[in-house]
C-alpha cells in the first residue's frame, strides 16, 4: 500500500501530528538519530573507588541507580549525582566518577571488567558495593546529527531537561533491570538507553538550546529551517538557490541574504560543505570506494566527487582515507 493511501486512511489527529512533525525542521533531524555501539556496563562499588573514563570517540550516560557518587570534568566544578540521576556526556569528553570529591581514579581499561554478554560488562570492587552505576557508551550512525551535538555542552543533566517527565519513567525501568538482572535484560537496557539518550537531546534542544545562534537559529527559523532540513535529509539532490528558496516558501533574494546571515555561509557553501562532511564519514567508517560515495552524493562520476571533494578540502578522498577520518568534525566546520 502506498504511503499516500495509507496515510488518507489515519485519523484527523493522527494525520495533523504527521503534518506537524513534517513541518517541524528540528524533528526531521532528530528522527534521524541513530545509535550504534551501545556498551553497557553495571557496576557495583565500595568505598573508596573511583573511575577515569577517557575520550575514545563515544557519547557516554550515566545513571546512578543506588547510592550517590561525583561526577569530575576538566574546566568544570564537581558535580554531586544521586540515585536517580542520570548524565549524558555527548562529546565524550574526557571525566571521572568517583564515591568523594576529590578521589583518586583508575581508569576504565585497566579496572576488573568482567563481560557478561555481547558488549555488556560488570565491575565489582571488594567489598559490598554502597553504589550502583550504569554506564553506556554509544556511538551515533548518523552524522546528520553532529552539528547539534557540537553545540551542546560538555554534560547533560536529567534535572536541567525539564520538559520531558518521561524520562524519570525510562530511567526507573533502567534502574528496574539493573538490580533484576533477569534474561535479556542487556537488550532492554541498551534499547532503554538509546530511547533515553534521544530525550535528553531532545529536551536540552527545548530547554537549553534556546540562546543558541548559527545552526541552531537556522533550524528554529520556520523558512531557513525547513531549507536546512531538506539538505540533511537529502544530500544528493541538486540543491539550487531557487529549489531551496521555493522549499523555505521565500523569494530567490531573500532567501539567500538571510540564510547567509543566519549561518554565516552562502547556501552552496553549506550544501558542498555538509556533502564533503558525509563523505569523510562514508569513506573513513564504512570503508565505501570513491565512485560509491560520489554516487549517493549526487556527483556525475568519481572523478568528479573527487575534484570536489579536493577543491573544498585541499586533499584527495584517498588522502583523507590514509588518515583515518581524523579531520571528520572540522570539515563539519570548515569555512
Amino acid at each position: 500500500m502506498r504511503a499516500a493511501s495509507l496515510q488518507a486512511q489515519l485519523s484527523p489527529p493522527v494525520s495533523d501530528l504527521h503534518r506537524a512533525m513534517d513541518e517541524d525542521p528540528l524533528s526531521r533531524i532528530l528522527r534521524d538519530l541513530r545509535i550504534v555501539g551501545v556498551s553497557y556496563g553495571c557496576c557495583r562499588l565500595a568505598a573508596p573507588w573511583g573511575v577515569n573514563f577517557p575520550k575514545d570517540g563515544a557519547a557516554r550516560l550515566h545513571f546512578v541507580v543506588e547510592g550517590s557518587c561525583w561526577l569530575r570534568v576538566e574546566g568544570q566544578e564537581p558535580m554531586q549525582l544521586s540515585a536517580g540521576d542520570a548524565v549524558l556526556l555527548p562529546k565524550g569528553t574526557t571525566h571521572c566518577l568517583s564515591d568523594t570529591e576529590e578521589g583518586r581514579a583508575t581508569c576504565i581499561s585497566q579496572m576488573p571488567v568482567r563481560a557478561i554478554g555481547d558488549r555488556v560488562y560488570q565491575l565489582d570492587g571488594p567489598g559490598e558495593g554502597d553504589v550502583v552505576l550504569a554506564c553506556c557508551s554509544v556511538r551515533f550512525r548518523e552524522p546528520c546529527l553532529n552539528p547539534l551535538l557540537d553545540l551542546m555542552p560538555v554534560v547533560v543533566s536529567v534535572a536541567g531537561a525539564r520538559s520531558d517527565p518521561t524520562l524519570g519513567a525510562l530511567l526507573g525501568a533502567m534502574a528496574d533491570e539493573v538490580l533484576d538482572q533477569n534474561i535479556g535484560a542487556a537488550t532492554v537496557l541498551s534499547r532503554l538507553a538509546d530511547v533515553v539518550i534521544t530525550r535528553l537531546i531532545r529536551a536540552w534542544v527545548r530547554d537549553g538550546g534556546r540562546e543558541a545562534e548559527g545552526w541552531m537559529a537556522a533550524i528554529r527559523d520556520p523558512k531557513i529551517g525547513r531549507a536546512l532540513a531538506a539538505i540533511h535529509q537529502d544530500p544528493s539532490h541538486n540543491w539550487s538557490i531557487e529549489t531551496l528558496a521555493r522549499t523555505a516558501g521565500l523569494s530567490r533574494s531573500i532567501f539567500a541574504e538571510r540564510f547567509t546571515r543566519v549561518l554565516g555561509v552562502s547556501p552552496a557553501r553549506y550544501v558542498a560543505r555538509w556533502r564533503m562532511y558525509l563523505a569523510s564519514g562514508l569513506l573513513t567508517e564504512q570503508g565505501l570506494s570513491i565512485a560509491e560515495v560520489g554516487g549517493r552524493l549526487g556527483y556525475e562520476s568519481g572523478p568528479a566527487f573527487s575534484r570536489a571533494f579536493k577543491r573544498h578540502l585541499g586533499v584527495s578522498p584517498g588522502v583523507l582515507r590514509l588518515r583515518g577520518g581524523e579531520g571528520a568534525a572540522q570539515i563539519a566546520q570548515a569555512g
